[in-house]
């Protein structure tokens, strides 16, 4: 299933880019609306975004606070799909 997300999305422009002013309630809010209408999104990190912070933990706190489930990471740009997947006990 994480393939087939990834090649859906591989071909689409970023629907949302976080540039220096990092991750505001705005941004939040946009990665919200955008992750309601298609269930998975690209998200942009400009270098300047991440000058400040560590990207691995920009992205996690981004996800967790649009309620999200990163899928697939390269580079500066990150594939999140709604909803948080629940790992299987066994």
């Amino acid at each position: 299933m994480k393939k087939e997300m990834i090649a859906r999305v591989h071909s689409l422009a970023p629907a949302v880019h976080i540039g220096k002013s990092g991750l505001s309630q705005g941004i939040v809010d946009e990665v919200k609306r955008k992750l309601k209408k298609e269930k998975v999104i690209k998200v942009k990190f400009l270098s300047s975004a991440v000058a400040s912070g560590n990207k691995k933990e920009l992205v996690k706190e981004l996800a967790e606070k649009a309620g999200a489930t990163v899928v697939h990471a390269v580079g500066f740009v990150v594939t999140l799909s709604r909803g948080v997947r629940q790992q299987k006990t066994i």
